[in-house]
Parts: C-alpha cells; sequence; structure tokens
C-alpha cells in the first residue's frame, strides 16, 4: 500500500474514528486504527467492540484532489502513536507506504517515521446491516436531541439499562427519554417516516456523546438504521455504529404527573442564575440542596443554607404563580442540566408537591420535558 494524502483531512478523520479506540480492551489489535486505501479513497475504522467508526476520505473533493493512491491496500497502525504522529508532522501532505512485514513508513517534508503495524484481515469486520428501514433526521435536529436528553442517563452500572437513552419510534414520532431515577429528561420529535414503523430500543449514552462530537453542525440529513442488536448512523462520508443494550427500558410515562397544584411562569436566565449563585454554598457539606418557596403574591425564593459556612437568601420576580403555597428542596446540579437544555426565555414549572416530582418545561412547546425528584428536608 501507498499514498499521498492532504494532512489536514487526515488528522480530522484519524481524531473521528480515535473516539471509538479503547486502550482497555481484551483484543489488542483494537488498540489499532485500520487504513485502508482502494481506488476511490481512503477509509479509516476504530472500534471497542461496543462502538465502531469509520470515516471515509474521497479522492477527489469536488475539482480538489486529497489523495493519490500508488497502491492500494490495508494496514492497522496503533491509534496512540499514528495520532499524536500525523498531528505534528511539518508539510500539509503525507506519505504513507506499507513495506515487508507490515512495516509502515510515514513521511512529511524531513520527518519519516518507522511503524510496526498489524494485518488488516485480522481487524473484526464491521456489522453487515441491512439499510431497508432506515429513517432520516436533520443532524442539527439530532444534536438537541442527544444534548437535551444525555445528560440525564445513570453513571451507575447497578442498572445498566438506565446507562442509555431510550428511543421510541411510533406514529410518526420519535421519543428520546433518559433517566437515572432521580430524574428525568424528555424530548420528542416528528420523523418523516411511515407511520407502521414501530421501534423500541436503548442506546447507550456514551455512544450518544461521541457520535454528537463527531456530527457537523448543519441541516445535512442523517440516515439511522435500527436492527436487533446495533444502530447505524450513517452521515456524510461517517458510519457510526453502536450496539444496544439489552432489556426492558422501565416504563417512565407513568412517573409524569398529569396534574399540578403549583405552576410558576419565571425568566430562565434569571431563574437559572439565582440558582447557580445559590449553589455555591450548597456545595460544602453534606446538604447539597437549594430550597424554593413559592406563595401567590408573586414571589419566589429561593435559598441555601451551610450551617459552617452561611447562607444565601434570593427573590426572583416570576411572570406568574398560580395555586397554593409550596416549599420545595432540590439538587441543583440537576436543576441546573435540565435549565441549560430547555430553550425560550420563559420557564413553566409544574408542582405536585413538597414531596413529588416537578416538571420543567417551556410555555406552549410539549416536545421538550424536565423531571426532576425533590429531596427531603422540609
Amino acid at each position: 500500500m501507498k499514498f499521498t494524502i492532504q494532512k489536514d483531512r487526515l488528522v480530522q478523520s484519524v481524531q473521528d474514528v480515535l473516539k471509538a479506540v479503547s486502550s482497555r480492551t481484551t483484543i489488542p489489535i483494537l488498540t489499532g486504527i485500520k487504513i485502508v486505501a482502494s481506488d476511490e479513497g481512503v477509509s479509516l475504522t476504530g472500534s471497542d467492540s461496543d462502538i465502531s467508526i469509520e470515516s471515509f476520505i474521497p479522492q477527489r473533493d469536488g475539482d480538489l484532489e486529497v489523495i493519490t493512491i500508488d497502491r492500494p491496500g490495508s494496514i492497522v497502525l496503533q491509534a496512540r502513536f499514528f495520532s499524536e504522529i500525523v498531528k505534528k508532522l511539518p508539510m500539509s501532505t503525507v506519505e504513507i507506504e506499507v513495506e515487508q512485514n507490515h512495516l509502515t513508513i510515514i513521511r512529511s517534508g524531513s520527518a519519516e517515521f518507522n511503524l510496526n503495524g498489524l494485518d488488516a484481515e485480522e481487524y473484526p469486520h464491521l456489522p453487515q446491516i441491512e439499510e431497508h428501514h432506515a429513517f432520516q433526521i436533520p443532524t442539527d435536529l439530532l444534536k438537541n436531541l442527544i444534548r437535551q436528553t444525555v445528560f440525564a442517563v445513570s453513571t451507575s452500572e447497578t442498572r445498566p439499562i438506565l446507562t442509555g437513552v431510550n428511543w421510541k419510534v411510533e406514529k410518526g414520532e420519535l421519543i428520546c427519554t433518559a433517566t437515572d431515577s432521580h430524574r428525568l429528561a424528555l424530548r420528542k420529535a416528528k420523523l418523516d417516516i411511515n407511520e407502521e414503523s414501530s421501534y423500541n430500543v436503548v442506546i447507550p449514552g456514551k455512544s450518544l456523546t461521541e457520535l454528537s462530537k463527531i456530527l457537523d453542525d448543519g441541516q445535512d440529513l442523517v440516515s439511522i438504521v435500527i436492527t436487533e442488536t446495533q444502530v447505524l448512523f450513517k452521515a456524510q462520508n461517517v458510519l457510526f455504529f453502536s450496539r444496544l443494550l439489552d432489556g426492558n427500558y422501565p416504563d417512565t410515562a407513568r412517573l409524569i404527573p398529569q396534574e399540578s397544584k403549583t405552576d410558576v411562569v419565571v425568566n430562565t436566565k434569571e431563574f437559572l442564575q439565582a440558582i447557580d449563585r445559590a449553589s455555591l454554598l450548597a456545595r460544602e457539606g453534606r446538604n447539597n440542596v437549594v430550597k424554593l418557596s413559592a406563595d401567590p403574591e408573586q414571589s419566589l425564593e429561593i435559598s441555601s443554607n451551610s450551617p459552617e459556612i452561611g447562607k444565601v437568601v434570593e427573590t426572583v420576580q416570576a411572570d406568574d404563580i398560580k395555586g397554593e403555597d409550596l416549599k420545595i428542596s432540590f439538587s441543583p446540579k440537576y436543576m441546573l442540566d435540565a435549565l441549560k437544555v430547555l430553550e425560550g426565555t420563559d420557564i413553566h414549572v409544574s408542582f405536585t408537591g413538597a414531596m413529588r416530582p416537578f416538571l420543567l418545561r417551556t410555555p406552549n412547546d410539549d416536545s421538550i420535558l424536565q423531571l426532576i425528584l425533590p429531596v427531603r428536608t422540609y
């Protein structure tokens, strides 16, 4: 194998596939990146057997020649060294040549590296996925769906199913749900899809986080194919495979209260900043909570008290408070996480009592919902 390639394109592809490479794998060859040169271009693959990413660099980009292929072929190179080397090469082009016994020479300007490669035939094959049942989502919407749910997945392995986001497709709508049993994030989106199509799968949160980093911002469509055990996201020149989590996701619909006793509409930014300030004292000690009290006289009070340090009290002007007086305590981190992903200048918070879950929504928008369980202090 021998080819010459634009350095910046190679670096970008290496960075993308590196997100799937783990140093802690039981299969030694998976610590490498597989490189395949063909007449069409060069593809790079990284995998940790849970996530696999393939990035393709076409030979031409419009009128510009990106790659010159002298001899097609394939090789697997140690990901850690290869990625560091290509980033630091001196010139704008890189020549990669594989000689006898998988010895690989990387040249750029006056720099020349010799790396010991591995036989690409030994590298596990990517899953073969039939693409009959693909549906498509614009990239920017997909990134929003991930951003507005993935933060709420569980980080504990005691219930592995909760480390993923539940994707449910029914009646032409995608519903993404994440919960760690203390909070829940839900986001819906209409799909241009056959109404009969239905899926109910759980995608690891880690996979969605890595996918989001690779996707460009923009309106380009991403094709999504779901099978029994795998999901494939197909963007321009990138294939992203992830395994699905086994097991049944809990029925979260019954957790969402249908009625409320106290409703508050408040400016999102002012509310977020007040909770952020109150959380400064809440971080110390064991009582990592912020308290909120509301009364229909239009006053909303945010407070936090740390006996060793001091306390903070702040009144936030609410646009509207309806219903009963309320005192409730909650984790400021959960509240800030939820507020940061809600879009809109105002926020509607629905409380059903001091010890019941409460909901955060954007007024007049039922596509996104955040639920948080309070902390028992009152």
